[in-house]
């Protein structure tokens, strides 16, 4: 599928996007395990978490979609999952694999984990290395650095675990086998990142201390299912966001957007920027922070962005790339190797698509240097089958003369189903 795409003069209008995606991965996990009912609302239908669905069904849970994107799990507690009769397919979800990693390393069975070609590439011995020091028997290529991931469930012991990389999925993943240890796990992490999981089981009454750069959880205390109110996600709320404070006299409010403080680094960026963004109607539901922005065109600067933000707004960076094409001044991006190893190699696809149409952009191992304004013109893009590289060239061709094409772009239903429809709200 192509998205075409051509230059627009403003945004005007106001938008809800879909749930967050990792608020709505780790409802269905937490959900499933948990004693009792839990409903979610607001929940994102997309593909990886529809993958992450199917995987806790296939694991014996009983999930029912409703409408207005409800879902209702009747929840099995700890104990309560079933050897599964067939793979686990996490399809393109890099979330799903190694959280599900580490639930299924606490149970009593044998099961194995694959995804689609991009997840057989991505790495996953450091969630697999954690594990195994907690005692868990797991198999896969190279040693486990690769998927599919063969997995036989075991008695884990407690862990002291310093994460030699700030990573919320591996967090994530040691948090869930911890609460099948008997006795106490402590995470140490080298600097902050997302805590959707941690919150949420603070709901759900785990015995849980957190502190900062550090959590503490006691096994084998059961869940309890609560009712789950999933804010609009701030990633992708952010390209809407970017779109209106570099085109001239946009105006858009954007509702019940998540504002976490371990999400907003594309927030704090742009203010650094120079961007117009007023924060409204500020609230916490289900422990979780959410608020409307209103955004307005601004003239922008380029900054800085070293390793101590890069938690904060790695899956916006493509994005931030964007941006600065239209900037005042240099932007340097430098600590984001990580991007090279996300559903493509990010830097590089970013770096070669904007180039195609005209952006002053070169890239560095762990980043990239954009010299801005540039005066962008259309292409024939390639989207690396990554949705936010996708929807991020898709920014880009608002602000380039004539039509911009983007090849594959069917990969933006992994997070954003309906991104083009939303768009076109605002044109």
């Amino acid at each position: 599928m192509e998205l075409v795409l051509e230059r627009i003069n403003k945004l005007k209008g106001d938008i809800s996007v879909p749930g967050d995606k990792s608020i709505s991965h780790r409802s269905l996990i937490l959900g499933s395990i948990a004693q009792g009912e839990t409903r979610i609302y607001n929940f994102l239908n997309s593909l990886d978490c529809l993958s992450t669905l199917e995987c806790m069904r296939t694991l014996g849970v009983e999930i029912k979609r409703g409408s207005n994107n409800s879902i209702k799990i009747k929840g099995k507690g700890l104990y309560g999952l079933e050897e599964p009769k067939d793979i686990l397919d996490v399809g393109n979800s890099g979330t799903a694999v190694r959280l599900l990693a580490g639930l299924i390393s606490g149970q009593k069975f044998y099961s194995v984990l694959n995804g689609d070609d991009s997840i057989r590439k991505r790495p996953m011995k450091r969630v697999v290395e954690p594990l195994r020091l907690m005692g868990a028997n797991i198999w896969g290529r190279e040693d486990g650095e690769l998927t599919p991931l063969s997995i036989k469930g075991s008695r884990l012991n407690p862990l002291c675990y310093t994460l030699p990389v700030a990573s919320a999925q591996v967090k994530s993943a040691l948090l869930l086998a911890g609460l099948y240890i008997k006795g106490e796990t402590v995470i140490k992490e080298p600097l902050p990142t997302r805590d959707h999981t941690e919150r949420m089981l603070k709901i759900m009454q785990a015995d849980i201390k957190i502190s900062p750069l550090e959590i503490k959880i006691r096994g084998g205390r059961e869940l309890k299912g609560t009712d789950i109110f999933v804010p609009g996600d701030i990633s992708s709320a952010a390209y809407f966001i970017i779109a209106a404070s570099m085109l001239k006299g946009s105006q858009v409010i954007i509702k019940q957007v998540g504002f976490n403080p371990t999400r907003i680094g594309i927030i704090e960026i742009l203010n650094k920027m120079g961007a117009k963004i007023d924060i409204l109607n500020y609230q916490i539901k289900s422990n979780e922070p959410r608020a409307d922005l209103k955004i307005e065109y601004s003239e922008l600067k380029g900054v800085e962005i070293g390793k101590e933000n890069i938690p904060f707004l790695i899956d916006e960076l493509p994005l931030i790339a964007v941006l600065a094409t239209q900037a005042q001044g240099e932007t340097v991006v430098s600590g984001a190797k990580e991007l090279r190893v996300k559903e493509t190699d990010r830097i590089k696809a970013i770096v070669n698509e904007l180039r195609k149409m005209g952006a002053n952009i070169k890239e560095k191992e762990d980043g990239f240097i954009v010299k801005g304004p540039s005066k962008l013109h259309s292409a024939v893009c390639n989207s690396y089958n990554d949705h936010r590289i996708a929807m991020s060239l898709a920014v880009a061709a608002l602000l380039a003369e004539g039509k911009t094409i983007i090849k594959n772009s069917e990969c933006i239903d992994i997070s954003f189903p309906g991104f083009e429809k939303t768009l076109q709200k605002l044109i």
